[in-house]
């Protein structure tokens, strides 16, 4: 089964949410009274019933006017995830995809995926006492659809397809609008399910890590120490079976004898 991937073109998005409600319904999740902030972002992020969202800023233009820019923000799907390292009971895991689900009723609400995720997808419901995200619509792609928010998208902003033919989308968009343009999610974490073209520099979008990584105390535990203590362990094994080999078992039997001869006395 080949890895799939979500592009989102960032220079096609016009911030009609269209994705962001086409979720909402597909994953019947519920609606909350929302309030104005000064911003046409409503919620102002992700929620454990909001998993993609719509983010608008307005920068300058550098000739005095101003210039909207709109971000189709959800889980990026982490080849090296962070979250599915740190999760303990493996509600978190690999598809087959190359995208990372959830499975809801193993969750135990740790929250340790909240603070390892570089991109702070993963958000907790106090109610379930559970963690939600975006899965990409797993139930759809298992059937041979595209995911509910790509289904919606009227501009093509975003499409789904084989991780190949995306990505040679993107670096062709990219090279077509020039500029600063570039393509964002496939060189980092090996590589993410969810790519964008970006029109502007990574840096000038609100909560896009320019250089997203694996925490490196998670790096330090996962993948050094703790492989080294169950070899540890498995040495202190083996040694143990080798001495039973050698030896045999203790004998006690002189002990025994010892103390009932000292009782005699």
């Amino acid at each position: 089964m080949s890895e799939k991937v979500k592009l989102c073109d960032l220079s096609k998005c016009t911030g009609c949410r269209g994705c962001q409600l086409a979720c909402k319904q597909w994953n019947q999740l519920p609606a909350k009274q929302t309030y104005n902030r000064g911003t046409y972002q409503n919620p102002p992020d992700l929620q454990p019933t909001t998993w993609n969202l719509i983010r608008f800023q307005e920068v300058s233009d550098g000739n005095g006017g101003v210039k909207w820019m709109f971000r189709h923000d959800a889980c990026m799907h982490c080849t090296d995830a962070a979250c599915v390292k740190v999760c303990p009971s493996g509600a978190l895991h690999h598809t087959k995809y190359g995208t990372v689900a959830l499975d809801e009723a193993k969750c135990i609400g740790c929250k340790e995926c909240m603070s390892a995720c570089p991109f702070e997808v993963p958000k907790y419901d106090p109610v379930k006492d559970k963690i939600a995200k975006c899965d990409m619509c797993f139930s759809r792609i298992a059937s041979d659809l595209e995911p509910a928010c790509v289904k919606a998208c009227p501009t093509g902003a975003l499409q789904f397809g084989d991780k190949d033919k995306m990505l040679k989308l993107a670096y062709k968009r990219a090279e077509e609008l020039g500029g600063d343009t570039s393509v964002y999610g496939d060189k980092f974490v090996d590589g993410t399910h969810m790519v964008y073209v970006l029109p502007e520099k990574a840096g000038v979008y609100a909560k896009l890590p320019e250089k997203p990584r694996v925490p490196l105390t998670i790096i330090a535990w996962k993948d050094w120490l703790k492989p080294l203590s169950l070899l540890a362990a498995g040495g202190v094994l083996a040694g143990s079976l080798f001495h039973y080999l050698i030896h045999g078992p203790k004998d006690t039997s002189g002990d025994g004898d010892q103390t009932s001869q000292g009782g005699g006395e």
